[in-house]
């Protein structure tokens, strides 16, 4: 996806045989299936997405998804608001040098 590769030190790699993107060897997105991301979100973050975007996330079922990890449906959403959560979920691993630097 471009915009992941977009997001500074951004790289694609594999998670379990799925398309992901990595800041250094911390993932924050992965592609398990056409039309659908999982994002890297902190508790708060997902609780804040699931209310504010209702259809467009959901937890990824199980103890994944109660730490966080969110599915974001991104057919037919919003450019700029999945342009915004996969930003969030970069910045969540991304090393604070780089996010520093990122800022405009």
């Amino acid at each position: 996806m471009t915009i992941a590769l977009g997001m500074p030190g951004a790289r694609e790699s594999a998670h379990f045989g799925k398309r992901d993107f990595r800041v250094g060897e911390k993932v924050f997105m992965t592609l398990p299936e056409a039309g659908r991301a999982v994002l890297k979100f902190t508790p708060d973050q997902q609780a804040l997405v699931l209310e504010t975007d209702p259809g467009l996330c959901a937890p990824v079922p199980g103890g994944w998804g109660s730490k966080g990890w969110t599915s974001l449906y991104f057919d037919g959403a919003d450019a700029a608001r999945v342009r915004e959560l996969i930003d969030t979920a970069w910045r969540n691993v991304a090393p604070k040098k780089l996010v520093a630097a990122s800022l405009p």
